[in-house]
């Protein structure tokens, strides 16, 4: 798998489909890796050039001594953008990758065309909820956690029809490294970009889970009401919509993408 430096990081990332197409970056949720993708990857990578990383903590990336901040996040996808020479994408981020896609498109909008932020916030939960969560981590491991994934990203329904691929995740989460995890929990307890968000100038796409425990329609009708060019589009799904709804998803995806 290629890697890259990415300051103090090594960032795992892979692309898919044709170069000169447009491209377009997925960055994957909290506990997770790339491969979470995989419904869009297949999808997309028709007509563009996909780009999937492991963010900095997580999957084959390497996980440098915490904490981290949302603008390390960010500047890693720029470092990646600048090491495949590529000047303008479409960016397409999940929960934490959500957050780390409405920093680039605050710091750095004139990289990007489109901007997709899915099952997020401009702030997420409370920080000391997250402090409290990197200590255990640190202190427990990641197996405690692991083991209630699965109700904080998906519907009981999905959990209940689609037992191999919650597993799979689940065992993913509790996989990682605790170090990654906890310093990621860190960096997005200190994240508010809330009054940041009227300064975004690329358009941009909201997908809320309409059963999302974690981001609520709420919280993205906040993100809407504040970010100039924005819409909402919501869809029947728990935290993690683009693995429970992966059609309903490209979709909406495909549809703005193509305005």
């Amino acid at each position: 798998m290629p890697k890259f430096t990415s300051n103090d990081a090594e960032i795992n990332y892979q692309t898919f489909g044709d170069a000169s197409s447009p491209a377009i970056v997925f960055s994957n949720s909290l506990g997770t890796k790339y491969s979470m993708w995989q419904m869009q990857i297949e999808h997309f990578q028709k007509d563009h050039f996909v780009i999937c990383y492991d963010t900095r903590g997580h999957g084959q990336s390497s996980a440098p001594q915490g904490p981290y901040t949302i603008d390390q996040l960010g500047q890693d996808v720029v470092n990646l953008l600048d090491h495949l020479n590529i000047q303008k994408a479409d960016f397409c981020g999940i929960s934490m990758g959500g957050v780390t896609g409405q920093w680039l498109a605050i710091h750095h909008s004139a990289r990007f065309n489109h901007m997709i932020v899915c099952n997020t916030a401009a702030k997420i939960g409370q920080e000391q909820a997250w402090l409290d969560r990197a200590k255990l981590v640190r202190e427990q491991g990641l197996k405690p956690i692991a083991e209630t994934a699965a109700l904080r990203w998906f519907t009981e329904s999905f959990i209940q029809s689609q037992a191999q691929i919650v597993q799979s995740l689940s065992n993913d989460l509790a996989a990682g490294s605790a170090e990654g995890y906890a310093s990621c929990c860190e960096a997005l307890a200190k994240a508010d970009l809330r009054e940041e968000l009227k300064n975004i100038s690329v358009p941009v796409l909201v997908i809320a889970g309409q059963q999302d425990p974690v981001t609520t329609i709420a919280d993205g009708q906040f993100m809407v009401d504040r970010i100039p060019d924005s819409q909402l589009a919501e869809i029947n799904a728990s935290h993690i919509s683009n693995i429970e709804q992966p059609e309903a998803f490209n979709d909406i995806l495909k549809t703005f993408l193509n305005h």
